[in-house]
C-alpha cells in the first residue's frame, strides 16, 4: 500500500544561500499564495479524516500528507518572509483562513463517493506538482529553487499515493468507477482552480488593497503562473490528469488533453504578459 513521507525537513533548505537579487516580484507573488493554500494542510487533512474515519490504512497517509503540506507551506513562508520583511507568514495566513474556509466537519465527500474525492486529489497533486517544478526551472533564486525541487518531489508522490487509494476504492465501491464519471469529476475539480481559495489566498498572501475580488485576484494569480509553465509541465501534467480518470497516459485523448492544457496555459499567460507590459 503507497504511504507518504517527506525526505527533508526545514533545517535541510540552504537557507544562508538566499540571493535577494534573484527574487523576481512574479515569483514572490506566486510564492505567497501557494503559503497559504499549503499551510492549510490540517484542514485538510480533518477533512479527509472524517470523510475516511473507517479506513484506518488511508487515515494514517492522510495524517501524515497533512503534515507533509503544513511542512510546504511554513518552507515557502519562511523564504517569502526572506524576501520581503512586510511578509508576516501567520498574519496573513490568518487572513487567509477568515476569508475562506473548507467544510472540515463533513463526514460525507463533497465529491459524491470516496473513489471521486481521491479522482479530485489527484488533480490537486497533478497541478502543484507540475506548478513546484515549473517555478523551480523559471528561477535562480538558490534557496526557492531547492524548496521547489523538494515539494514538486513530494507532490508527485502524493498524486502516486491518491492514485492508488483511490483504484482500492474503485474496486470496492462498485460504482462511480465509470471512465465519464471520472473525468467529469476531474475537470470539476480543474475548473475550481478558479474559485475563492485559491482566489482568497493571493489576495490575503499579497495584502491586496481594497475589497477582496475574486476575479481580479484569480487573473492576477494564473496569469502569473502560467507564464511560469514549459511545454514539458503542461505535458507530463496532461499525462497524469489523463492516468487519473483512467486513459492511457500515452494514448490519443492524453494527447488531447495535453494539447488542450498547453493551450489554456499559454494564451493566459501570454494575455497577463502583454496586459503588464502595456
Amino acid at each position: 500500500m503507497a504511504t507518504t513521507s517527506s525526505k527533508w525537513t526545514l533545517d535541510d533548505i540552504p537557507w544562508a544561500r538566499f540571493d535577494r537579487a534573484k527574487v523576481p516580484s512574479n515569483v514572490l507573488a506566486v510564492v505567497k499564495a501557494a503559503a497559504m493554500v499549503e499551510r492549510n494542510g490540517s484542514d485538510y487533512g480533518r477533512y479527509l479524516a472524517n470523510v475516511f474515519r473507517d479506513d484506518a490504512a488511508f487515515c494514517a497517509a492522510a495524517a501524515a500528507w497533512a503534515l507533509e503540506e503544513e511542512q510546504h507551506g511554513l518552507a515557502l513562508g519562511r523564504w517569502a518572509e526572506m524576501a520581503d520583511p512586510d511578509f508576516k507568514l501567520d498574519d496573513r495566513f490568518q487572513h487567509f483562513t477568515s476569508l475562506y474556509r473548507i467544510p472540515v466537519d463533513s463526514t460525507e465527500s463533497v465529491r459524491g463517493s470516496r473513489a471521486a474525492e481521491l479522482c479530485a486529489r489527484c488533480v490537486v497533486e497533478t497541478g502543484t506538482s507540475s506548478l513546484y517544478s515549473a517555478i523551480r526551472d523559471a528561477v535562480d533564486e538558490p534557496v526557492l529553487k531547492a524548496i521547489c525541487a523538494n515539494i514538486a518531489s513530494d507532490e508527485f508522490r502524493h498524486y502516486k499515493l491518491f492514485y492508488t487509494h483511490m483504484e482500492r476504492m474503485l474496486a470496492a465501491e462498485g460504482r462511480g468507477s465509470a471512465r465519464w464519471q471520472r473525468l467529469k469529476t476531474a475537470f470539476a475539480r480543474f475548473r475550481e482552480t478558479d474559485d475563492d481559495e485559491i482566489a482568497s489566498a493571493y489576495f490575503a498572501g499579497n495584502a491586496l488593497p481594497g475589497a477582496y475580488d475574486r476575479a481580479a485576484a484569480t487573473r492576477a494569480y494564473t496569469g502569473r503562473v502560467f507564464g511560469f509553465y514549459q511545454q514539458r509541465h503542461a505535458r507530463r501534467a496532461g499525462h497524469m490528469f489523463a492516468q487519473a480518470v483512467g486513459l492511457d497516459p500515452q494514448g490519443f485523448w492524453a494527447r488531447l488533453v495535453t494539447r488542450a492544457l498547453w493551450f489554456v496555459i499559454e494564451r493566459r499567460g501570454r494575455a497577463f504578459r502583454q496586459t503588464a507590459a502595456a
